[in-house]
């Protein structure tokens, strides 16, 4: 991922006749900027009287902070080190935003209105998202902290903080996480499911899934051949918060199209009034 900066400092020895040009931005990094007639060039940018850059950030963070005083200290800390932040001042927002984005690493806090960050820990672990969670709370004691961990909290800080701590545990977060998800595959039959990357292969077609079809078919495999209930799968894809019927038969209809109906065998089967599942050729 890339991300544009504008303005800074420019850094050049004028008693030098050069068409290059040493730019310092904000982060503290060099590039050098290619002179095209009177603008200049840099990463592929037509410049003139601005300057741009394209610097690779280092990490994807979401924080779910209300406060929104310790929210900018965090917001400036790690803008400085070129981390890319989203933002929700609620439990609700942040939610959604994690079901529907990808994140390095989530920061949240615990006492949030709408949904509280225990809640929502907990909620994103049913869903099937696994992104390290960090939780940033003023609760100290030892049973607060334990409730944490028992809500599937990856790591656990007090406040007041000191950035460079939370720094470095995010890291040490994120390191694990590749880690131990290195070769994350879920298989049935000739499906293969990438955790990693939500791709699905079958029979050398590869097939990128958007994050409700990921989410059905992990239901479906995790517990392949047997069946999964409508409920369950209602409960993995929104939690509370049941849609239509028809939703529900919309991404069926849409997962089913994308991984059997290029091929003879149809592994997505659907029982009526109760549920669904994966039967495997040969297995019916």
């Amino acid at each position: 991922m890339w991300k544009k900066a504008y303005g800074g400092i420019l850094k050049t020895d004028m008693s030098q006749k050069s068409d290059s040009l040493f730019f310092h931005v904000f982060m503290g990094q060099y590039v050098v900027l290619k002179r095209v007639d009177h603008s200049f060039l840099i990463d592929g940018y037509l410049v003139g009287d601005f300057y741009t850059v394209a610097a690779e950030t280092t990490m994807k963070l979401l924080l779910v902070e209300d406060h929104k005083g310790i929210a900018g200290i965090i917001f400036d800390y790690f803008e400085i080190k070129d981390y890319v932040l989203d933002y929700a001042s609620n439990g609700l927002q942040g939610y959604e935003l994690a079901k529907t984005e990808h994140y390095d690493a989530i920061i949240l806090d615990i006492m949030l209105p709408k949904m509280d960050g225990l809640t929502v820990c907990k909620s994103l672990r049913d869903a099937g998202i696994d992104t390290p969670i960090l939780m940033l709370t003023a609760r100290d004691t030892k049973d607060d902290i334990l409730a944490g961990f028992a809500h599937f909290a990856d790591d656990y800080l007090v406040k007041p903080f000191d950035l460079e701590i939370l720094d470095s545990r995010l890291q040490a977060l994120v390191r694990r996480r590749k880690g131990s998800v290195a070769n994350r595959i879920l298989s049935y039959g000739n499906l293969s499911l990438d955790m990693n990357t939500r791709v699905l292969q079958r029979e050398g077609s590869r097939y990128s899934l958007n994050p409700s079809q990921y989410t059905i078919l992990k239901c479906l495999i995790q517990k392949a051949p047997d069946l999964v209930s409508k409920e369950e799968v209602c409960d993995a894809l929104w939690g509370d918060e049941e849609p239509d019927s028809k939703v529900l038969r919309s991404h069926i209809y849409q997962l089913r199209s994308l991984i059997d109906r290029p091929f003879e065998h149809a592994y997505l089967k659907t029982v009526s009034k109760v549920g669904y599942r994966l039967i495997a050729e040969g297995d019916e």
